[in-house]
């Protein structure tokens, strides 16, 4: 029943005012004066009854009509009614949609109008006192429950905005953590493929230069294309397989690298023809894998610039890795005197992803050339951070 009445307002409005209307009419008839057309105030009471029936849309103007038609009874002689109750109906719906001040001032008139009726139709003083104090409780008891109903609606219709907003605020998170994703993937997939590519190309161009006098060492290069791009391929897969719907079990990628896999990694460059050297000092421990994973994107960054913008005269490129009592340090360093020695020569994105990583760690990372040539970047991994496992 409830639902079906929140569901039908204005019936159930109409229902109200048809029934205070009709036990209105004997009432009328018997009360009536008689110098005035009966049909005078038989119109005036329906005034007042069914203009309730628009009190939602417009609750002081319907509250207004209600009061300027019971008033012209009042001046032109006729008793207090039933219909002079729908007063009452319409101070609650003043009190439960507006603001406090219209909702006293509302109260006000109703009392003001009970005031002059009793002051016209009681001609004792005692009664006069009992009926305005029975007027008066009626009068407050009406407006205090519409004003507490008010309330009560005003917080389920903030409950609801809120709800709204934290709805929209979430569908803003996901579109943000979607954004970053992507980034992640970007940076991920910018480090595999140019790490894997820079690796072939070295190992083509050596492969073409020794294939007709070195055919075992052609033959060495071309294995080493092939487990590069193999690795890359696999890399790749993990990282867009969460992309994919219904895709492969996650069981059937390789892991993501972490700190263990930097060896493989210097090995891998040292047989293109890269002088890498891998130093490790300090107590290993385990790290969490967003600081594992970042750590090993530092370095094979790092020797996929070195390959890059060095040029040729690279004769030592150190890689350590340094467990100090609160964070990882991780460095590459190489002695390279090219041309385009700076690994931000190209525009690439190479050193804003190391940034990233590092930022997203709680770190921090310094790179630039160093004094009589070269360049390194160094990156500082703080082991109490929480944010790197997260991004």
């Amino acid at each position: 029943m409830s639902a079906w009445i929140r569901r039908h307002p204005r019936i159930v409005d109409g229902a109200v005012a048809g029934a205070v209307f009709l036990y209105n009419l004997p009432v009328q008839a018997v009360y009536a004066p008689v110098h005035l057309p009966y049909a005078v105030f038989v119109l005036l009471s329906a005034v007042v009854c069914f203009s309730y029936d628009l009190r939602r849309e417009y609750p002081v103007g319907t509250f207004a009509v209600m009061v300027l038609a019971s008033f012209a009874q009042y001046l032109l002689g006729a008793v207090p009614l039933p219909a002079g109750l729908m007063l009452l109906f319409g101070l609650y719906n003043i009190a439960s949609r507006c603001e406090r001040r219209v909702s006293v001032a509302a109260a006000g008139v109703v009392g003001l109008g009970l005031v002059l009726a009793v002051l016209r139709w009681e001609p004792d003083l005692k009664g006069m006192a009992v009926q305005v104090a029975y007027g008066a409780i009626l009068i407050v008891s009406v407006w205090v429950w519409g004003y507490t109903i008010g309330i009560r609606r005003a917080y389920l219709e903030g409950l609801e905005e809120r709800a709204v907003r934290m709805e929209r605020e979430r569908d803003q998170q996901a579109r943000l953590a979607a954004a970053a994703e992507r980034a992640r993937i970007a940076r991920e997939m910018h480090d595999v493929v140019s790490h894997g590519l820079s690796v072939m190309v070295v190992q083509a161009e050596g492969a073409a230069y020794v294939l007709r006098d070195r055919p075992d060492q052609a033959e060495r290069a071309l294995v080493a294309i092939s487990e590069a791009g193999r690795s890359a391929l696999v890399e790749m897969r993990h990282m867009l397989g969460v992309l994919r719907e219904g895709g492969a079990e996650q069981g059937s990628y390789a892991p993501q690298p972490g700190v263990a896999q930097i060896a493989s990694l210097v090995e891998e460059a040292r047989d293109s023809g890269l002088p890498v050297e891998l130093t490790v000092d300090g107590d290993q421990r385990v790290l969490p894998s967003g600081m594992g994973l970042a750590a090993y994107r530092i370095v094979q960054e790092a020797l996929t610039n070195v390959r890059k913008h060095a040029g040729p005269g690279v004769s030592r490129v150190g890689v350590w890795l340094s467990y100090g009592d609160e964070a990882l340090e991780v460095g590459v360093v190489d002695d390279g005197r090219g041309a385009t020695a700076s690994p931000g020569a190209g525009g690439g994105h190479g050193l804003v992803g190391m940034r990233e990583r590092v930022a997203a760690c709680g770190g921090s990372l310094s790179s630039g050339h160093r004094t009589g040539g070269g360049f390194e970047v160094i990156a500082s991994l703080p082991f109490d951070a929480r944010t790197c496992e997260q991004r």
